[in-house]
C-alpha cells in the first residue's frame, strides 16, 4: 500500500489572503493565560501562535485558516475577539 505525502506548506501557499489590517478579527487579551498560549503553540494548524527567543508570546492574525482552533481551545482565557472576518476577506482556499 502507498503511503500519501501531504505537504502543508505547498498546500497554504497556493491560499489566497486578504487581511484587514484595521480591524483583526482575532485580538488577544492584553495578558493572555500562558498555559492557553501553549497549547496554540502546538495546535494551531497555520503556525500563528509563537514564542520568541525569550519565551515572550507573539501572535499576527494574517495567515488564520479560520478554522476557530483558538476559540474552541481557548476561547476567553485567551482571546479579547474572535470573529469571521467582514466579507471579502480573510482566506480563499485555492486548492483542494
Amino acid at each position: 500500500m502507498r503511503e500519501a505525502a501531504v505537504n502543508v506548506d505547498e498546500k497554504l501557499a497556493v491560499d489566497k489572503f486578504e487581511v484587514d489590517e484595521g480591524n483583526p478579527h482575532i485580538v488577544l487579551r492584553e495578558e493572555p493565560d500562558p498555559a492557553a498560549f501553549d497549547k496554540l503553540v502546538l495546535c494551531c494548524p497555520a503556525g500563528l501562535y509563537r514564542r520568541d527567543e525569550e519565551g515572550s508570546p507573539s501572535f499576527d492574525c494574517a495567515g488564520c485558516l479560520e478554522c476557530g482552533t483558538c476559540r474552541l481551545l481557548c476561547g476567553d482565557a485567551l482571546l479579547e475577539k474572535w470573529e469571521f472576518p467582514q466579507g471579502g476577506m480573510g482566506v480563499s482556499y485555492r486548492y483542494g
